[in-house]
């Protein structure tokens, strides 16, 4: 990507941000400023290289806000329906020993927070959700042991204690974690005949997050862990909103066993 004077602007590497040359907002101001957009040519004077980095930037920060909300839906649901039927508190422990092995395997490795920032706000949704079911489930002692437990769980993984090999066989987990999660709900809905409470928004946008972070962690990370981490996220997201999709009109008492 050119500068002023003809100067050519380098990507050397990630820094806090994923670049300690240039970093990602200066590159993205630069791209979309008034003077370069009223010649469009300049956006694309870096070629594909530059170009994928200012894609996977936009499209890694629009991910992280629009994860701030992903999970909402699902909550405002049980909420509304003072009820948590339907949901596998079993399936949110491993999606949540998955998505804590992201943010601590992210840090360790300094990526740019565009690129896992949004497995935090997720964390602080799931947590949420993790309560609700036993808080309507009658059990709101132990809802508040979980938390207690979590909490001071993620505050070890993120000190300095853990070692590094620790941090990467728990990213390492998250395949098997993400599967099983996913299988134990999709076969709570298979035997209830009905995906109860589940939201179809949060699923939905899940499915669509996991999908586009499968490119924007290729670009930023270079980590193929990470990478078929979301491959594999997203085909077993598919598989809940394929069910979602199956189940639509089935109401929330289920079918009738034949």
């Amino acid at each position: 990507m050119r500068g002023k004077g003809g100067s050519t602007l380098k990507w050397k590497g990630r820094g806090v941000f994923g670049g300690a040359g240039v970093s990602p907002p200066i590159l993205i101001f630069y791209s979309l400023s008034p003077q370069n957009l009223l010649n469009p040519r300049k956006v694309f004077a870096g070629g594909v290289p530059c170009l994928k980095i200012l894609v996977s930037k936009v499209l890694g920060y629009g991910i992280v806000m629009g994860s701030v909300m992903v999970k909402l839906p699902q909550v405002f649901k049980i909420l509304g329906a003072q009820s948590a039927e339907g949901l596998s508190f079993q399936a949110v422990l491993l999606e949540l020993l998955a998505l804590t092995g992201t943010i601590a395997y992210s840090i360790a490795h300094h990526f740019p927070f565009s690129a896992w920032g949004e497995a935090l706000f997720l964390t602080l949704q799931t947590v949420t959700i993790g309560f609700l079911i036993q808080y309507f489930g009658g059990c709101t002692g132990r809802g508040v042991t979980f938390l207690a437990v979590y909490s001071s769980a993620l505050a070890l993984l993120l000190s300095p204690l853990p070692p590094s090999a620790l941090i990467t066989l728990l990213q390492a987990f998250n395949l098997p974690a993400i599967i099983v999660s996913r299988l134990i709900q999709a076969t709570t809905n298979y035997r209830n005949g009905h995906t109860g409470q589940l939201s179809a928004v949060t699923i939905l946008l899940l499915f669509a997050g996991s999908l586009a972070r499968i490119f924007t962690s290729v670009q930023e990370t270079g980590d193929l862990l990470v990478a078929l981490t979301y491959m594999v996220s997203s085909i077993c997201n598919g598989v809940i909103a394929a069910q979602l999709i199956y189940y639509w009109h089935v109401p929330a008492q289920g079918k009738k066993q034949r």
